[in-house]
Order: structure tokens, then C-alpha cells, then sequence
């Protein structure tokens, strides 16, 4: 362990915890001994499906097994893709026979993908949630120059089916976007945004408590059982009935679900902050305030925290839990080999939490059994996909939909013997890790 790296005052939590009160903020609440619809996951998708559903006069009851907000809502890097992350699940288009099937596939796909951003940018004007949310666009490295043209090759379809306002970025220009000549060029992605997590989270919470919603943290769901008029949900607090329920665990779903339990592969995303920077080396390393993010297999993205003093740097470190004292130093060589200039430049804060893979790399919702609905598998672009489908399962229960999304009642596939154990994730990143190497070996 490189002990350098850590600021005397280092905290191993999330650095967007400073802006809340992390467990010590739960609403005081009684468990109700029936609700219209009880939701299981108190993240992005479940707020914003009791959001939704309270908009519609159905009040719901919202169960976290953890403090409210506790897993990944307020764990990741606070990225807002407008449906350009969608990636190797549009590996499906091959299966089409003619391009005007693959045209509609690409169409559907990429089309609500990016309903995302523009949900969440209504969202957090309708409720006022103060949580800085910026749309700043993009910048997505290319580790090497075939990765540039791989992404030059897929820009017209994500400018005409996304509407991602993206153009391509050569390397001799590309210092307008960062200091650094780490890659390749790349692409610019204007139609994203960038959010505060810890803060969004909490205005969800406001808002959802304002519609009727009953939040209650700490609160581990138990066994489901269905009975005449729905379901029993057993819980440490005793049981409640339902009409319905909403299974919203993403990269933490377990044992209460094993049949999506073994749909998902959770994969662990590792971040640090550093300390406060001098200002003028600050307003230099991303002249244009984007998030940053590249196309190696050992997936970096990184940025300016919201007040513009440090920078957030997140990525692979590990691709399975692992303590901050070996993923802060991983990552911290990371970011000086992107910015040789941060050299010295602490840590404060180092975290962990748990994104969700599906098989075939794209969102899922739809319903196990009657009454039983799931929303989950963001693949890496969860705050913006998640808060997306959590709103569409508050609207289908509703009946207030003309169009589900095309990731509703999509086959969700697994693996043969998989239960949701992802034991070969460690071999994976080894194997990942070398195919960078050769890439940029070749470059």
C-alpha cells in the first residue's frame, strides 16, 4: 500500500456524503400494515417510481434493507448520459435481416435511451431539486487510434437516433478539452450532464415524501408471498401487504429475487477525491467543465467535483469489492498518468459501490410473476436509466402510458449454473487488463 497517496483527514466513505446525513436522515415512519404498492429499494428507481406513482394519486411504500440511499444512487460519479452508454447492446442489430430492421432496432434502442437525460433534467426543475445539475457534455478518450475510429464509425447513428450532438476530437486538438495528451483524441458528447448524487438523491426523497411515499430505511425486505389480492412482503419490521411490488436492488439485488438475482452480474465501481486543489491548476485540467471518460476495457470516468475544487476520479480499480487502501492507490496512479501534473495531490475520500451488468448489456424491466415488477441493469449508466425506468414502472402501473419503453418484457437473460455469483469477475479484469496492454502496445 502506497500510504502517500492518503490526506491526513482521508475518510473511507463517498465524498457527496458531505453534502447529507448519511443514515442519521431517514424520515421517522411506521411500517403500514397494507400499502397500494410497496417498493423494494430505496435508490434512483425507487424514488422515482414512488414519484411517479404519488403523482397519480397511489401512495407507496418504499423499503431499504440500508439507510435510505446507502448503495450506488449516491455512490457513483455523478454522470448523466444521454443515452450514448447504451454500447454493446447494440450488438443485437446484428441479428437483423434487412437495414431497415436494423434502422428501427437502432431507432427504439438508442431512442429511449436517451429519454434519460431529458427525464431527469424535467424532474429536477418540476421538484426544484437543488443537487447542481449541469448539462456539460462529454468527453470520451480514445486509447487508441482504432478506438477513435471505432467511435468516428458510430457517431452518425448516435447524432440521428440519440440526438447526442457528438463530433469527433483529434488529438492535436485535444487539450481544448483536457490537459493532458493521454489519448488518442476522441469524441465529444454534447447531450450529457453532470449531477451531485448525494443531493439528488435527497431532493428524490423530498419529493417522493411530498407525493404520500412512506420511506423506510433499514428496513430489510424477507420472504414474498402471493395472497388473494397481491402479495405479503415479510420484513425486519413485520409484514405488509400489497397490491403490488416493485423490485428496485439493482447491482445489490439478492436472495429475496434469485430468479433476477441470476440475471445480473454486479460488477464494484471504485472512486476517489482529492484534496482541494490550487485554483488555477483546478480551471486548467478540464477547461470546459465536461465529465471525462475513455474506451478502455478497464473503464476510467472522471471530473470536477460540483464546486469546481477537486478532481472525482472513478474506475475498475477492481471489478469485485475491495478496501480503500487497494483501490485508492490504484486509482490515484490512474490519474497521474492521465495528469502527471496532480503529482502529490492527496486523497480525502475513497469509496465503493455496485453497478449491474446484464448479459446482453442492456436495461431491463418488466414483471417475474403477476404483480411482481423489476426495473434494473443499468450497465454502468445508472443514474440517468434507473431514475428513467423507475418512472416508466410508476406510469405502467398507473395505466398512464401510450408506449412502454422498448426494455420492457425484453427477454433477460442468463447463463447456464449462474446464480449471481460473479466468481469469475477477477479473471475477467485480468483478462481486460492485458487486452488494454496489447492495444496500446500496438497503438
Amino acid at each position: 500500500m502506497d500510504s502517500s497517496v492518503f490526506h491526513p483527514d482521508f475518510k473511507a466513505k463517498p465524498f457527496w456524503w458531505e453534502a447529507i446525513a448519511m443514515g442519521e436522515d431517514d424520515p421517522p415512519a411506521e411500517l403500514p400494515p397494507k400499502a397500494d404498492v410497496v417498493i423494494v429499494g430505496g435508490g434512483l428507481t425507487g424514488l422515482n417510481c414512488a414519484i411517479e406513482l404519488g403523482r397519480g394519486g397511489t401512495k407507496a411504500v418504499v423499503l431499504d434493507a440500508e439507510p435510505l440511499g446507502f448503495g450506488a444512487s449516491t455512490r457513483n460519479g455523478g454522470g448523466v448520459s444521454g443515452g450514448n452508454n447504451v454500447g454493446k447492446g447494440l450488438s443485437g442489430a446484428k441479428g437483423r435481416q434487412s437495414p431497415e430492421e436494423v434502422r428501427d432496432w437502432l431507432r427504439a434502442i438508442m431512442g429511449d435511451a436517451s429519454e434519460g437525460l431529458a427525464h431527469i433534467e424535467a424532474l429536477v426543475q418540476r421538484e426544484n431539486i437543488q443537487c447542481f445539475y449541469e448539462r456539460t457534455g462529454r468527453f470520451v478518450g480514445a486509447w487508441t487510434p482504432k478506438h477513435y475510429d471505432g467511435m468516428a464509425a458510430k457517431i452518425d447513428a448516435l447524432n440521428e437516433y440519440a440526438g447526442a450532438d457528438a463530433s469527433m476530437l483529434p488529438r492535436e486538438r485535444q487539450r481544448e478539452e483536457m490537459a493532458s495528451d493521454y489519448y488518442f483524441g476522441g469524441m465529444l458528447v454534447n447531450r450529457t450532464g453532470k449531477i451531485h448524487p448525494g443531493l439528488y438523491h435527497r431532493g428524490l426523497m423530498q419529493a417522493a415524501q411530498r407525493y404520500g411515499a412512506t420511506l423506510l430505511g433499514r428496513t430489510k425486505a424477507g420472504a414474498l408471498t402471493r395472497i388473494a389480492n397481491g402479495w405479503r412482503v415479510e420484513t425486519s419490521r413485520g409484514p405488509i401487504e400489497a397490491g403490488e411490488v416493485v423490485i428496485a436492488t439493482n447491482g445489490y439485488t439478492g436472495s429475496l429475487t434469485p430468479d433476477l438475482r441470476r440475471r445480473l452480474i454486479p460488477v464494484a465501481s471504485h472512486i476517489i477525491a482529492t484534496e482541494e486543489l490550487d485554483p488555477d491548476l483546478a480551471r486548467s485540467l478540464i477547461p470546459n467543465q465536461r465529465t471525462l471518460a475513455d474506451s478502455r476495457r478497464i473503464l476510467t470516468y472522471y471530473r470536477m467535483s460540483h464546486d469546481n475544487k477537486r478532481v472525482v476520479f472513478g474506475g475498475r480499480a477492481r471489478f469485485t469489492q475491495v478496501t480503500p487502501e487497494v483501490s485508492a492507490p490504484i486509482l490515484h496512479s490512474m490519474m497521474l498518468a492521465r495528469w502527471p501534473q496532480l503529482k502529490g495531490v492527496r486523497v480525502t475520500h475513497a469509496w465503493t459501490g455496485n453497478v449491474a451488468f446484464a448479459f446482453d448489456y442492456l436495461p431491463h424491466m418488466g414483471v417475474t410473476q403477476k404483480g411482481l415488477h423489476y426495473a434494473m441493469a443499468c450497465n454502468g449508466a445508472g443514474v440517468a436509466m434507473l431514475s428513467y425506468l423507475g418512472a416508466e414502472v410508476g406510469k405502467k402501473l398507473l395505466g398512464k402510458t401510450n408506449k412502454l419503453p422498448v426494455f420492457d418484457g425484453r427477454d433477460f437473460p442468463t447463463r447456464a449454473f449462474y446464480t449471481g455469483n460473479p466468481w469469475m469477475l477477477p479473471m475477467v479484469g485480468s483478462w481486460y487488463r492485458f487486452r488494454d496492454w496489447l492495444d496500446r502496445k500496438a497503438a
